[in-house]
């Protein structure tokens, strides 16, 4: 049985019990006020070494809600997908925080959708997209994507008049190493058989850290894995001891998004693995360092996101394995977005795989951000534990 019945949280500050967004905001607005610019990402591809080392504070922006989608759709189709038009939605609704600090915004070419919605909000603020290599292991693909970042360096560089030498992003690249090493610290403790820490606290940890530079988080994760630490020496876990583990995988989850977190735990399960590009993913894999070459180490570590745009993507099965092998699921629930092709076609490999190689019940939810089918998503979840 717990021995601690509320344990000390993760944050202990101004933003304790807040939404993430809010903590993450004041850290950007506080880097803002000591001279650092702003720029606004919508992907996990953006790379933030770079921006990093030019004294520029990545800000994730809004991309995950219900309410400004009707308005999107006056400018984009229906039957699009809903993080394209959540994202729309919000900017010509002048409604994100996020975008409305940026200097500049960084995009890129995961997808037709958003390519098209990047052309149409790009007279609003200075917007750089990168053409991504879709093909990540043929031979010029990391030449290209190297390329690319340069591109993407000289366009900060005429927009902020931040600079960086190879030096400063050799820095930040072994700075985010050691950021990657601590929170994947931290995932341990989701890993262990009985998990002493929620996937709300993992959530919040992992917003702040997308955003903030190694210097500034680190004291902060050193005291979260102490405080995990004691958790496990008084005796407290998560959830129920028997409480089936599920991985979530697929499309980004965040925001209304979220539901799936929500709805699997209100129906018995505890979820120790967020294998998604706003999760765990871009914290899993480390930068080459010393290489005399920082800029194309960056590009050759970015090209291994298993994203669902990357073909052939054996890589997430590969990813998958580690994760399964570690965090040891009971179950696996992919998140697919409406109209989100790439992932939906790709989840039936992603089943078959998790089905035949590690016989553990595979769940596929096609959803969007409205709460019309949570009663359905909650009915398919229990028959999902049931099978187990």
């Amino acid at each position: 049985m717990n021995k601690i019945v509320n344990p000390e949280p993760l944050f202990n500050d101004e933003y304790t019990g807040e939404p993430p967004a809010k903590r993450v905001l004041g850290h950007i607005q506080s880097k803002r006020e000591q001279g650092a610019a702003v720029a606004g990402l919508y992907c996990g591809y953006a790379p933030m070494e770079l921006i990093h080392a030019m004294d520029i504070v990545p800000a994730v922006l809004c991309a995950f809600a219900n309410a400004h989608i009707e308005a999107a759709e006056v400018h984009l189709p229906a039957n699009l997908c809903p993080l394209i038009k959540s994202s729309y939605g919000f900017v010509i609704k002048d409604a994100c925080p996020f975008y409305a600090v940026s200097d500049v915004v960084i995009a890129e070419t995961t997808c037709d959708g958003k390519k098209k919605m990047f052309e149409l909000m790009s007279h609003i603020k200075p917007l750089y997209v990168m053409d991504l290599p879709q093909v990540p292991d043929e031979k010029e693909a990391r030449d290209e994507w190297k390329g690319m970042i340069l591109k993407t360096k000289s366009f900060l560089e005429n927009h902020t008049g931040k600079r960086a030498t190879d030096e400063q992003i050799e820095t930040a690249l072994k700075d985010s190493n050691r950021k990657n090493a601590l929170m994947r610290k931290i995932f341990d403790f989701a890993a262990r058989q009985t998990p002493v820490v929620s996937w709300k606290e993992l959530y919040d940890v992992i917003s702040l850290a997308m955003s903030a530079r190694a210097e500034d988080i680190i004291p902060q994760l050193e005291t979260i894995i102490t405080n995990l630490e004691n958790r496990v020496a008084e005796g407290y876990y998560y959830g129920k001891k028997d409480a089936p583990r599920v991985m979530v995988t697929g499309c980004p989850v965040g925001g209304d998004a979220l539901k799936i977190f929500r709805i699997i735990e209100e129906m018995g399960g505890v979820v120790v693995a967020m294998d998604s590009c706003t999760g765990m993913k871009g914290f899993m894999d480390d930068i080459s360092e010393d290489t005399g070459d920082p800029v194309g180490a960056i590009a050759e570590r970015y090209l291994r996101i298993p994203c669902s745009c990357m073909t052939p993507n054996n890589r997430r099965l590969t990813e998958m394995d580690k994760i399964i092998e570690k965090f040891k699921p009971d179950a696996v629930v992919d998140f697919v977005l409406h109209a989100c092709h790439s992932y939906n076609i790709e989840s039936y490999k992603v089943g078959e795989h998790i089905k035949n190689k590690h016989n553990i019940p595979f769940l596929k939810v096609v959803t969007d951000y409205s709460d019309g089918d949570v009663e359905q998503i909650k009915t398919r979840v229990q028959a999902l534990f049931e099978s187990i």
